[in-house]
């Protein structure tokens, strides 16, 4: 019996990736880790497979290519945000490997990305709104009060203020200071606002170690329970509309790059608690 070679054997199967592209994937995911880090597998899992089907090398691609895949992605309806975040990845990956001498320029680095219209969106607070729920934290546990004023007046994201330990607290020039751990493991130490270190204080109590704040069965608070927290406070403030602790984080945001620091709201906020002996 004769053996015959089917014609699809013929066709170039998708390339196989380098041992350095791999390497650079490798590395610029280790960065990463949790949430963040599945972001980025889930982004760069999509490009790579992209390239494997039009039998790209990642090194070899050109802006061209990244253009085409943001293309791609379109005509299969993903939304604007998911293309612009992907396209992120994408540009941060060939910039970590250009860093690392892997790669001698970035194709992404000029790449068009769709324009978010963030105001329509997004769900943000006003500064009555904001100053609200600073006084409805006030009235409530200390340590709602202090996960509030650290999302709110710091700035902070929830992962940045569940991970904070209380050995982190110290005192600099002056001001009471955190050290924390920012996206991607650096480490860096923040000035408190004074609310903030004083809802620090009173949430702490004779507590000299440990995470800054717990749950009701002594365990490190995460992400879902900061959730619920800020939920809860935004209805004793009635506020009706959805909000999560990163809507604390981009009023921050909005206020700081607006050049209107968030001292004003803090200090109606203030007026209002200092009737109460909760604060």
């Amino acid at each position: 019996m004769t053996t015959t070679t089917s014609s699809a054997a013929l066709v170039p199967t998708a390339p196989v990736f380098t041992n350095t592209e791999r390497l650079a994937l490798a590395g610029y995911l280790a960065g990463d880790s949790g949430l963040t880090r599945e972001a980025y597998e889930l982004d760069l899992r999509q490009f790579t497979s992209w390239c494997q089907q039009h039998h790209l090398h990642l090194f070899g691609a050109r802006r061209a290519d990244i253009e085409c895949f943001a293309r791609h992605l379109e005509a299969r309806g993903r939304a604007r945000a998911t293309i612009t975040r992907r396209l992120c990845t994408v540009a941060g990956f060939y910039r970590y490997a250009v860093e690392e001498e892997l790669l001698d320029h970035s194709p992404a680095a000029h790449v068009h990305r769709p324009r978010l219209d963030y105001e329509s969106h997004a769900t943000g607070l006003d500064r009555n709104e904001l100053g609200a729920l600073l006084v409805a934290a006030g009235h409530g546990p200390p340590a709602e009060h202090a996960l509030i004023s650290l999302l709110a007046l710091n700035g902070l994201r929830v992962s940045e203020a569940t991970g904070a330990d209380i050995e982190a607290l110290g005192l600099e020039r002056g001001h009471r200071t955190l050290g924390i751990v920012r996206k991607g493991g650096k480490k860096v130490t923040i000035r408190l606002a004074p609310r903030t270190a004083r809802a620090i204080d009173l949430a702490i109590g004779e507590r000299c170690e440990g995470p800054l704040f717990l749950r009701g069965d002594g365990q490190r608070l995460d992400r879902h329970g900061a959730g619920r927290i800020v939920r809860r406070v935004a209805r004793r403030a009635g506020i009706a509309k959805p909000i999560g602790p990163h809507t604390l984080r981009h009023a921050f945001i909005t206020s700081f790059d607006a050049g209107v620091p968030l001292r004003d709201v803090a200090e109606r906020a203030r007026t209002s608690l200092d009737r109460h002996p909760t604060y």
